[in-house]
């Protein structure tokens, strides 16, 4: 498929290749939709395994951001950057010329973090562009997103418990988080503290370690998924749920912080076959987002604008599964009803 193709099968407005030759630096920009508003999505520095593979990533993170963006009720789109890693040695002059890329399309894209940047790194970007947000706290900004997406997630896991005509209590499930990153260790801190047993995996050593220091049992990454538990979460990288990982599922909820979780189209139907109740991704994980497009607000972050749009995740996911009983439908596929409604009445 050709790039133009690609960018039609999801309806993509604009991709634009950013080749620095003083830094090395390698990246490709996605704007999925700009109907609600100027597309919003975060930098993702990643070894790829060729361009093509990198395309195919940025392709579907920006679309999944529109979807997150409309289902959140936000004004912003959804939009996407990834860098090609490794990352230049000269991070600051590399920072700088992303800035400058980012800067020449004129507000279309607003970047935030995503995986391998920081706060320090939105600064960096924000002295060549205004068009960055995720500024640190003391740069009057919304901070660290994670804790606000870890937030969404527990908050979905009620809704998804709810659902599956649980208890909404964690005393004493067993949750099964995969990835101990900065948003999957702040889900297993706040399943531990509501008093749930979590099993926990990564890829990382330091990862792993910090995610048993808390309390978390250690498992293999690789078999996570067919552990036994109420709760399956994946907080690490997408399209871990496949036709093959499905079907050793030993969870009876699918709920957490990663993007794209579904490898294809067909796996909402994989888990609804098997009984299993999902959260959509771009549902569940929407509390970093709305953290950082609060900057974008004309009257400045509020802190306690940003905590009730984030509590409200789980009322939206309320909805989702109620109206997927009713219609006999995925969850997957009602929420993209859902966000597709609301981009094109944006559109209009």
């Amino acid at each position: 498929m050709t790039v133009f193709s690609q960018m039609a099968a999801a309806g993509h407005e604009q991709v634009c290749h950013v080749a620095d030759a003083d830094t090395g630096l390698r990246a490709i920009v996605a704007v999925h939709s700009t109907a609600l508003g100027p597309g919003l999505g975060g930098v993702r520095i990643r070894e790829y395994a060729d361009e093509q593979a990198a395309l195919v990533d940025v392709l579907r993170l920006s679309e999944a951001m529109s979807y997150k963006a409309a289902c959140a009720g936000l004004r912003c789109g959804g939009a996407k950057a990834v860098v090609l890693g490794p990352f230049p040695r000269d991070r600051e002059a590399a920072m700088h010329a992303l800035g400058r890329a980012v800067d020449g399309l004129s507000g279309r894209y607003v970047a935030t973090e995503d995986m391998g940047m920081t706060e320090a790194d939105i600064a960096l970007l924000n002295e060549v562009t205004p068009h960055a947000v995720g500024r640190s706290l003391e740069a009057g900004g919304s901070g660290d997103p994670s804790p606000h997406t870890a937030d969404g997630v527990i908050a979905g896991m009620r809704a998804s418990l709810r659902a599956a005509g649980r208890t909404v209590d964690f005393q004493g499930l067993r949750v099964a988080v995969q990835g101990c990153g900065n948003v999957g260790f702040g889900v297993i801190e706040r399943l531990l503290a509501a008093g749930a047993t979590v099993i926990a995996s990564d890829v990382s050593q330091q990862a792993r370690e910090r995610a048993a220091g808390a309390g978390a049992q250690i498992v293999d990454n690789d078999r996570i998924h067919a552990e036994s538990a109420d709760i399956f979460a994946p907080c690490g990288i997408g399209a871990i749920l496949n036709a093959g990982s499905i079907a050793e599922l030993g969870c009876a909820i699918v709920a957490g912080g990663a993007n794209n979780q579904l490898a294809e189209a067909e796996d909402g139907e994989r888990l609804a076959a098997r009984g299993i109740v999902y959260a959509p991704d771009f549902v569940i994980n929407a509390g970093g987002l709305i953290n950082v497009s609060d900057e974008l607000d004309s009257e400045g972050y509020n802190a306690e604008r940003v905590r009730f749009r984030v509590a409200s995740i789980e009322s939206t996911l309320d909805e989702v599964f109620a109206q997927a009983s009713a219609q006999g439908e995925t969850t997957e596929r009602v929420a993209m009803a859902m966000a597709k409604t609301r981009i094109e009445a944006g559109s209009r």
